[in-house]
């Protein structure tokens, strides 16, 4: 169906952007300068502001708030935006902030990702495709989240922390350093505990690439050299391994965080990234 819908109750401001098929729910308030997709659902009680544009395809439960000011002392009210991508499912009283007008200046979500009860997306972050956020998961400002990434059920990430694609925190995880990808950080202040195999298998690696993913985990994490300059030795080790290359060019990257690594009685057997 092509027709749009806006229930009686609801507020659509004048110079809000509508697609065919759109639905918006009892009392959602979208602004002026909202963008919406075509076939979005807004169920009820949804808020979407001026700021904000929503990809075609996602459904928004009811409470969730787009597009508000980011929680940052130093913005000044200066015109930033919240770029949601298609196909997203955004459930109840989830929050996303717009950029910072003091950063980068707008906050991205990609496509096809799901954002369960109460998650919160800070301003200025970036956000890739297929990505889960479980129940009262929370990023902090200027936090990049990989493909394919899945943050467990009450996981707090810390301002300007990586986590790379196809990792998994753990549930209420207090991740306060860059997670590399497939990475799977565990523990209340969490710590590398392994590698995400069962993301790996899913994502269609073959199991020899799982291998050298593993095996450059233990040569980068061995506590003989800092990790960036192990790097270097990893890929001397694996040169023709697009997994390890992809796995060095996160950790070569110049970022404002350490790395989450893993427990000092793990790393001297990789850790517990057990395989069967």
């Amino acid at each position: 169906m092509n027709e749009t819908f806006i229930h009686p109750t609801a507020l659509v401001e004048k110079g809000a952007e509508l697609g065919l098929g759109v639905s918006v729910g009892p009392f959602c308030h979208v602004e002026a300068g909202a963008v919406i997709g075509d076939n979005v659902k807004l169920m009820s009680h949804v808020v979407v502001t001026d700021a904000t544009t929503l990809g075609a395809g996602s459904k928004v439960y009811p409470h969730a708030i787009l597009g508000c000011d980011p929680q940052n002392a130093k913005h000044k009210g200066g015109p930033t935006t919240l770029n949601v991508g298609r196909n997203c499912t955004i459930r109840e009283g989830v929050t996303m902030h717009r950029g910072s007008d003091s950063s980068r200046g707008y906050t991205s979500v990609g496509d096809n990702c799901s954002f369960l009860a109460y998650a919160h997306v800070a301003h200025d972050s970036d956000v890739g495709n297929h990505v889960t956020f479980s129940n009262n998961v929370m990023i902090g400002g200027h936090c990049v989240i990989g493909d394919y990434a899945i943050l467990g059920g009450g996981a707090g990430i810390h301002q300007f922390c990586r986590v790379g694609h196809h990792a998994f925190v753990g549930g209420l995880a207090a991740l306060v350093h860059d997670l590399i990808p497939y990475g799977m950080a565990i523990g209340v202040h969490a710590h590398l505990g392994g590698l995400n195999i069962v993301g790996m298998k899913r994502s269609g690696m073959t199991r020899p690439e799982i291998h050298n993913v593993r095996r450059a985990t233990r040569m980068l994490f061995d506590r003989t050299k800092p990790v960036r300059e192990r790097a270097d030795d990893v890929l001397q080790a694996m040169p023709d391994s697009p997994a390890v290359a992809d796995l060095i060019s996160f950790i070569t990257v110049d970022t404002k965080r350490a790395y989450c690594t893993p427990p000092i009685h793990a790393a001297s057997h990789g850790g517990s990234d057990d395989e069967n």
